[in-house]
């Protein structure tokens, strides 16, 4: 059989045009998505070889991700730092800071500084932050150079992070290139982990392979051939049999060749089948190789990773006499990796190889894997694990699983410890009797991860079962509930499972009263704040002081209870938590708590405490490796940001939130109040509506009552505006209900403001007044600002003296001012200034609305602005005290742009004219303008303006 060319990149030419081009224009963030086989390995060598040979050309540095890991953070990164020394200048002209990476970078000794002296405390947290802004230096000093960490799906999260680090503020001479497979992502569509969002001055790009068609498919047969393409006819079969992924095609195509390099005819791939067809396509490479070179391609195949030459010899079991390794390598069966190590070109060669080994010689060789893995220094134990269940040693296999997941959450690799777990338990060959163990350590390290569909899958198959006993199936049933409740989101369902665990935990009271803490958060559910606050009590009374996570898991619930519902105690309490508990299973409860006190905080007004509660909640995640207070944290702020004005960009951090919890929406009911109010606030109706109904308003027992509550507000204002105050009374009616039963008032500072405008806009004084009153009376004695705030608001609704709003409306501003929420304030502007024009004061009346309208302008709140700017035309007649600027010539100006962002969105001059406060022929005149301004003929042709554009309080 001939041997085909290695072949050129083929059909990739504009793909790799934008990776060269980003390369050589850093600060960039390049990331190259597509299946297995489809040449993405290829296309950044093609891009990054040249550079390499170019004078004076880039440092290259390369790191891998791999399938089987151990629990070893930021592996990637820093293999591919060892190779960095070259372009280092002397050490003396380093960061001071870089000299933290000795321990870590050994092989660098000699070019870093002297290491720092280590912190006075001991701070998990601030160490790891040293070390993400010594990896920044050190790169900064290397530059230009290109960083390129393949297969990051196989990633472990302290890379990610580390990553995620270095794109938010790149070395200028930083080119940074990942790729990943998207359907294999951890979070789909997150290859960081979380939404990357390119700073400005750093060059993004996001390049996608596909397969080739036919006509790539046959100039990549003709390269491979080193002559004239195969004819259309064998293209177009040889794309269907392999779907045009490059890959499959190069191997299938090696082995079609006859002595002669020929080709047979079209007809002889109609018998062969994919996968089948790269199986025998590798079957006909290893015909080829002698006995030794066999057994060195079969080792390497098991090993699954690249290895080095004595592990190889020791798992392929040569005789002296007979090298493999060369051969396999001259066959270009294998591949030679950097620092001495061999592997496949492919994982889809490496699983091709392994397919054709025999079972009983598969399986010894496992053996031997097990046996030299065993012998090393730093036995890496999830391959051993790997190796045993493979080689059929199954008390080996439990062995070595446990204990790597137990070293894997140790180091606070949760997802690698979950993932080890399901797999045991997954596994039909797992003993009955090792089943409810392994179980129970599952569901205790996934409660403080993000991973839960497949773990809430194991554990309902497991307590289906009866071979649990009581107290293992309390246990698990618990944690299952905490599952559902936390990360899956569905609040509902996890209720139900600790309700039903509480009878098997009888003997268990200290796991008891962490099942009836839970129960006692009173933002979920129909129940009565009484009910939930007797739960609290009875979890106190069954707390064991001997197990201090359980303790700390109670009190942390307690604190937010009292935090949730404005108790005036609730900031003391919080100085009870264990935060310097020196076992991480006691901090982790602790950074939970945080978070949770982190969400109340928010919902109450207390912007600044909220701050520090997220502070704290993320740095005791992250020394802890709990990952989901740290996820929660990361959606709260949404809202928070929201709240407090920090608007831009906001948007788009929202939308991402929202995809990335697409198997959890109620995960995302604070993205999801966002975009409803941002909708709200610029006129965008029907998206309005859509993402306020998924904030949880119509789930009574999952949806998170302050969040719905907040929903509902937008939702009776939405019918305001649209001119429907019955369906305004309806929402209001039903959201203010949830609340009445439930009574925690404090949670209705957006709410009854708004369903109070609802009753007086359907002539239903009395029932707002008694509302007021109900409401007054629900928050005294509560510490939350944003309820006397609101409270101050409905005030004003309801005052029919002109005097008493003001009073009210001015009470409210300044409130809202102090926290600071500045559309609050601007909304308590407009309605002071509403009441100061009823009274006659002119001058004060269009000062309050100017800056009111001025605020919402900044915030990009369009649609309220219009509304202060048709209300200014009405107070002050003259424009004396309009404020703005006028378009330039040939520029929009910023009313221009607000009509052309309406115009891209499809809405007609009428709806414009409505959401805008203008007349239809003003409207006519502006749209005739954008046209014309834009140089397009048509309203299709308008596009939104950037974000950044954003209009000021101006008349054009």
């Amino acid at each position: 059989m001939a041997s085909a060319a290695s072949p050129a990149l083929v059909g990739r030419d504009t793909q790799l045009r934008l990776l060269t081009g980003a390369i050589t224009e850093p600060p960039s963030v390049i990331q190259v998505q597509g299946e297995a086989g489809i040449g993405k390995t290829r296309l950044v060598r093609a891009a990054i070889d040249p550079l390499r040979e170019s004078e004076g050309g880039r440092t290259v540095l390369l790191g891998h991700c791999h399938q089987i890991r151990e629990p070893l953070p930021y592996g990637p990164v820093l293999d591919a730092l060892r190779d960095v020394a070259p372009a280092l200048p002397p050490h003396d002209r380093l960061s001071p800071l870089t000299g933290v990476l000795h321990g870590h970078l050994p092989e660098l000794a000699g070019h870093l500084p002297p290491a720092p002296s280590p912190p006075a405390f001991d701070d998990p947290r601030a160490e790891r932050h040293r070390l993400f802004r010594a990896v920044h230096a050190l790169l900064a000093a290397a530059g230009p150079v290109v960083l390129v960490v393949e297969d990051l799906h196989w990633a472990d999260d302290g890379t990610r992070d580390l990553l995620r680090f270095l794109t938010d503020q790149p070395p200028d001479g930083l080119a940074l290139v990942v790729t990943f497979r998207r359907e294999e992502l951890p979070v789909p569509g997150l290859p960081f982990g979380h939404a990357y969002r390119r700073t400005p001055g750093v060059r993004g790009e996001v390049i996608s392979l596909t397969p080739l068609d036919v006509e790539g498919v046959r100039r990549l047969t003709g390269a491979l051939l080193g002559r004239s393409a195969p004819t259309a006819e064998f293209a177009a079969r040889l794309h269907e049999r392999t779907a045009g992924v490059p890959f499959v095609i190069e191997e299938v195509v090696r082995s079609l060749l006859d002595d002669e390099g020929r080709l047979p005819e079209p007809d002889a791939l109609d018998r062969m089948a994919v996968p089948l067809l790269l199986r025998e396509a590798m079957a006909e490479r290893l015909a080829g190789l002698s006995p030794a070179a066999l057994r060195v391609v079969r080792a390497a195949a098991v090993l699954g990773l690249p290895a080095d030459e004595p592990l190889i010899a020791a798992v392929s079991a040569p005789t002296p006499s007979e090298p493999g390794l060369g051969q396999a390598l001259e066959a270009g069966v294998l591949l030679e990796h950097k620092d001495g190590q061999y592997g496949f070109r492919h994982t889809l060669a490496q699983q091709a190889v392994y397919d054709t080994i025999p079972g009983p010689e598969r399986r010894q060789i496992h053996h031997r894997a097990m046996t030299a893995l065993s012998g090393l220094d730093l036995p890496p134990l999830v391959q051993l694990a790997h190796h045993a269940r493979r080689a059929g040693d199954y008390a080996a296999w439990q062995r070595h699983g446990a204990a790597a997941a137990d070293h894997a959450a140790a180091l606070g690799d949760i997802p690698l410890a979950v993932e080890v777990l399901e797999g045991l338990l997954a596994d039909p060959k797992l003993p009955h009797d090792a089943r409810g163990p392994l179980a129970l350590r599952l569901s205790r390290v996934a409660a403080i991860g993000l991973s839960h569909r497949r773990v809430v899958r194991i554990l309902r198959h497991l307590l289906s079962d009866d071979f649990l006993s009581p107290q293992v199936r309390g246990q698990a049933r618990l944690n299952l509930g905490v599952l559902l409740s936390n990360q899956a989101g569905a609040v509902a369902a996890g209720r139900q499972e600790i309700l039903a665990a509480l009878p098997d935990l009888h003997d268990s009271p200290s796991l008891a009263a962490r099942g009836l803490a839970l129960l006692a958060m009173p933002a979920w559910g129909g129940e009565p704040l009484s009910m939930h606050q007797e739960w609290m009590v009875q979890a106190e009374k069954l707390l064991d002081d001997r197990d201090p996570e359980l303790t700390a898991a109670v009190l942390a619930n307690k604190v937010t209870l009292a935090m949730l519902v404005g108790a005036p105690d609730a900031f003391e309490l919080v100085g009870e938590l264990p935060v310097n508990d020196p076992a991480p299973a006691v901090r982790r409860q602790v950074a939970r708590g945080y978070s949770n006190l982190y969400d109340a905080a928010v919902a109450l007004g207390h912007y600044a405490a909220a701050g520090r509660f997220a502070d704290q909640s993320r740095r005791i995640a992250e020394e802890t490796g709990a990952l989901y207070p740290e996820f929660l944290v990361e959606m709260s702020s949404i809202r928070l940001d929201l709240l407090t004005g920090r608007w831009k960009g906001l948007r788009e951090r929202a939308v991402a939130a929202v995809e990335m919890s697409f198997e959890a929406p109620l995960l995302a009911v604070d993205a999801r109040l966002t975009l409803g109010m941002l909708a709200l606030a610029r006129g965008e109706w029907d998206e309005a509506g859509e993402h306020l109904e998924a904030a949880g308003v119509r789930d009574l027992d999952s949806g998170f009552l302050p969040v719905a509550a907040a929903a509902s507000s937008g939702l009776v204002e939405l019918h305001l505006t649209r001119d429907s105050p019955d369906s305004a009374v309806r929402e209001a009616d039903l959201a203010v209900g949830r609340l009445r039963r439930k009574g925690v008032w404090v949670w209705g500072d957006q709410l009854v403001p708004a369903a109070v405008l609802a009753l007086l806009k359907a002539g239903r004084r009395g029932v707002a007044a008694d509302l007021v009153a109900e409401f007054a009376a629900g928050i005294d004695g509560r510490n939350a600002p944003s309820a006397q705030a609101g409270l101050d608001t409905a005030r004003g609704a309801l005052a029919q003296d002109a005097e008493e709003a003001a009073r009210y409306h001015a009470l409210a501003r300044g409130a809202y001012e102090a926290m600071p929420r500045p559309y609050g304030a601007a909304r308590a502007a407009e309605s002071e200034s509403v009441a100061r024009f009823a009274l006659g004061d002119r001058a004060r009346a269009a000062d309050l609305v100017a800056d009111a309208g001025e605020r919402y302008a900044a915030l990009g709140a369009t649609h309220d602005a219009a509304r202060c700017r048709h209300l200014l035309r009405e107070i002050d007649p003259t424009g004396a005290r309009r404020r703005g600027r006028r378009g330039r010539s040939g520029v929009l100006s910023p009313r221009e742009s607000e009509v052309a962002r309406l115009v891209a969105l499809g809405r007609t001059n009428r709806e414009i004219a409505e959401v805008l406060f203008l007349s239809r022929r003003t409207v006519d005149t502006h749209v005739a303008k954008v046209l014309q301004k834009l140089g397009v003929r048509t309203r299709a042709d308008v596009r939104e303006p950037r974000p950044d554009d954003r209009p000021g309080l101006v008349e054009s």
